[in-house]
């Protein structure tokens, strides 16, 4: 028979399990839900979603490791086939398609925003601002790259990076508005 304290620590430990797995639930649904604010573009296979902003948010607000897993949760939907990706695409062929590169970055986006925002380097609106933009050039990085093994690297950036700057421009400020600071609507950090 366990006693008062080890009941106590056991119980504990179950509850902050199925609060972690319910917030990368919901951040991977998140994310699911603002691949469906899409906008096509017809020179590129990139389209313009939300998901920059609510990936940014799950790395910055649930911190890396859980803004990883959130991302991974979202990819491993897709593939198996829920209807995830933007235009309620499914399938191995997102991942493998041009814009794969852009969805497999997000786990470092959203593992940089972790992992600067767990430093406490997101003091003040500029720092957050910057941290945002930083975990862009890491989807972009790798988006960049993959796409350039579809339409060739002298194409990539054309199709996509320079479409999509001032729209992830916005996105940062909004996310790093949204984060917290004296004019910030989610002032407190998950735990």
């Amino acid at each position: 028979m366990m006693s008062f304290p080890e009941t106590v620590n056991r119980s504990y430990a179950w509850s902050t399990f199925i609060y972690n797995i319910g917030l990368v639930m919901t951040a991977s649904f998140l994310i699911g839900l603002s691949a469906q604010l899409e906008m096509r573009l017809p020179f590129t296979p990139i389209p313009i979603t939300a998901q920059t902003l609510v990936v940014l948010m799950s790395g910055a607000l649930l911190g890396a490791h859980r803004g990883v897993l959130a991302i991974l949760v979202y990819l491993a939907a897709g593939v198996s086939g829920l209807p995830v990706f933007s235009g309620f695409g499914a399938s191995i062929h997102h991942i493998l398609g041009p814009s794969g590169g852009y969805l497999m970055g997000f786990a470092g986006g959203a593992y940089i925003a972790g992992t600067f925002v767990e430093r406490g380097w997101d003091t003040n609106f500029l720092s957050r601002f910057s941290l945002m933009l930083l975990s862009c050039c890491a989807i972009y990085a790798t988006g960049l790259l993959w796409l350039g093994f579809f339409v060739g690297f002298e194409k990539a950036l054309a199709m996509g990076l320079i479409p999509f700057i001032t729209g992830d421009i916005i996105k940062s400020a909004l996310a790093a508005f949204l984060l917290g600071g004296k004019g910030g609507l989610l002032n407190n950090k998950l735990p």
